[in-house]
């Protein structure tokens, strides 16, 4: 799979940009703040309705404009399609699929996917369980374009959950009559019909992503694992615990194995469910105390571990970086194995690695199909490297 040519229209610094692309390797070379990044959070865009730089549209728009539009020609094999986004701020977006407007946004993932390598990556480790979430929940549905249904129900069901449990909260502090509960226990079937389908798809995730990741190590920083991942969520012995604690770990085995025969790491949907239900029930009387929902995969975390010890706290900052690309690698490695190969964006990665960490990893991504790059002077990109050059300046992309 690989972009032929890239289109924007007032999108972040663009007034209009039309790049053609191929195969191989494309750097873009230009001083900071001239757009290089734009053009690849553009592609990873089409991939998966987000960027990595922002969580909402608005400022993806040039300055001034009423609406962005992001299009590329994919080619995968022998066919290629015209995959087209309209960003419209406040508004609902667009999607166009070969020229066709009889499609939702959804619909467009899938044709084009991508692997990020960014700085923001460092927060995959160092960061907030919420960046790690993300991750799981992006790459969950860079292999299975239907899962963006699945999460957006959750965050639907969610949200009108927690607006029953704000009710009552304000409710009983006002004096008023009690929410009916019976109300609730609706919502609570709902979160963990939607919430146990996400959760399984995570744990599988972590099943196939882990040899992945610890051989992705291995080659980075030889001798230094090995890696660990670790799911801390809601246990499916009935949820006790709150996610994110002492309470228990879901632990999803390389093989599948553990407590059941199903294919969330192990654990079959009908267990994941009842555990996640019943984790909502046990928690029912904080919840109506805080108004919130305390329980499910939306506050569960990926615990990242080198050796016996978590990573985050631990790890240096080298080793932190060695593995937030050893994720990320791994991701590439698993996406490849199931038959479409994803383009490689890595986006200002070279200039925060020593030189063996910009050797190595090089020398593992330079065999991908299309590999885009981009940075501030020629000198951080590794020789291996070699192909496609743009200059990147004064919203200018020329080709060398």
């Amino acid at each position: 799979m690989h972009v032929t040519h890239l289109s924007l229209a007032d999108f972040r610094s663009y007034a209009r940009a039309e790049v053609a692309l191929g195969p191989g390797v494309t750097t873009f070379v230009g001083p900071n703040g001239q757009g290089k990044t734009n053009l690849v959070e553009a592609v990873g865009y089409l991939a998966s309705l987000g960027s990595h730089r922002v969580s909402s549209d608005a400022p993806l728009v040039r300055m001034g404009a009423p609406r962005a539009v992001v299009r590329a020609a994919v080619r995968q094999g022998d066919r290629q399609q015209l995959v087209e986004l309209e960003l419209n701020p406040g508004k609902a977006n667009r999607a166009r699929i070969n020229r066709s407007s009889q499609v939702k946004p959804r619909d467009v993932l899938g044709i084009l996917r991508t692997v990020l390598f960014a700085p923001e990556d460092l927060s995959l480790v160092k960061g907030d369980p919420g960046e790690r979430r993300r991750f799981l929940d992006e790459l969950v549905t860079a292999r299975s374009p239907r899962m963006a249904g699945v999460r957006s129900d959750y965050d639907r069901v969610l949200k009108q959950r927690n607006s029953l449990l704000k009710s009552a909260v304000m409710a009983r502090r006002h004096g008023g009559r009690d929410v009916d509960t019976s109300t609730l226990d609706v919502w609570d079937e709902h979160l963990a019909r939607v919430g146990a389908e996400l959760l399984g798809r995570r744990l599988e995730l972590i099943s196939a992503l882990r040899p992945l990741a610890d051989k992705a190590y291995e080659r980075l920083a030889p001798g230094g694992g090995p890696v660990g991942l670790e799911y801390r969520g809601v246990p499916a012995d009935g949820g006790r615990g709150e996610a994110g604690g002492d309470g228990g770990a879901l632990h999803a085995d390389a093989d599948g194995a553990g407590a059941g025969a199903g294919v969330g790491g192990g654990f079959s949907p009908a267990e994941l469910y009842d555990g996640l239900l019943g984790a909502l029930r046990e928690s029912r009387r904080a919840e109506m105390e805080r108004g919130v929902t305390l329980v499910g995969p939306h506050r569960d975390d990926l615990v990242l571990k080198l050796g016996e010890l978590p990573a985050k706290g631990y790890a240096s900052h080298g080793e932190s970086w060695s593995l937030a690309l050893s994720l990320r690698l791994a991701s590439y490695e698993l996406l490849k194995s199931e038959g479409n190969e994803p383009v490689l964006v890595l986006d200002d990665v070279f200039a925060e690695l020593d030189v063996q960490r910009r050797a190595r990893l090089a020398e593992l991504v330079v065999p991908g199909e299309q590999v885009l790059v981009t940075a501030a002077v020629p000198e951080d990109v590794p020789d291996v490297l070699a192909g496609a050059r743009f200059t990147v300046a004064g919203g200018e992309v020329v080709p060398e």
